[in-house]
């Protein structure tokens, strides 16, 4: 039982903490509202426990043997990071413009996971501590505590941007909220090309 108190921890910590996705779903829930950010937060958390899974299932052999494919997704979530934040900065803030594209998505949520560096190590670290042996039926019980984990932390992010909503009614307080998240991106980017 403890192994698996101890992979609930490791899950929480790895989503619960501040990262671009979490960042996406406060913004998308402040500027969206509470609902359309769920659709985010389904992709990125699919997405995450797909990476988790296939990692667990020698995703990372791949990785080791070809040094250049992880580097290779590491600029590429730099540059998603780096695009997502210019379009946030260049945002004029009137909601009256918003369209439906521009909403938080399933696949656009599963997409930040898959070039999210954040994403990457927490899937090759948690794999490497509770699953090193490739034990299938623990992957997969892995896989579904983190779903349900995952699934909740990255919802309490939209759930506090759902409060900021009220407060963002006007163009300019909507501006300024979106270059502050466009500037914890790029601090997220940062420190991911580090």
């Amino acid at each position: 039982m403890s192994v698996y108190v101890s992979m609930a921890a490791f899950a929480l910590v790895a989503s619960i903490t501040p990262g671009p996705v979490n960042l996406v779903a406060l913004g998308s829930a402040a500027q969206f509202g509470f609902a359309p950010a769920m659709r985010h937060v389904l992709g990125a958390t699919l997405g995450f426990v797909l990476l988790l899974v296939l990692t667990g299932l020698g995703l990372h052999q791949l990785l080791n043997a070809v040094p250049w494919l992880a580097r290779s997704i590491q600029w590429a979530g730099v540059a998603f990071l780096l695009w997502m934040a210019w379009r946030l900065a260049s945002d004029d803030g009137q909601l009256s413009t918003r369209t439906q594209q521009r909403q938080p998505s399933l696949w656009y949520g599963a997409l930040m996971q898959w070039l999210n560096p954040k994403a990457w190590v927490a899937a090759l670290a948690g794999m490497s501590a509770y699953v090193a042996d490739g034990d299938r039926a623990l992957i997969w019980q892995f896989a579904v505590l983190y779903l349900v984990i995952c699934y909740v932390s990255v919802g309490a992010w939209a759930y506090a941007g759902s409060y900021l909503r009220s407060y963002l009614q006007q163009p300019a307080r909507i501006r300024r909220f979106n270059r502050v998240m466009a500037l914890l991106l790029v601090g997220s980017a940062a420190l991911l090309a580090a």
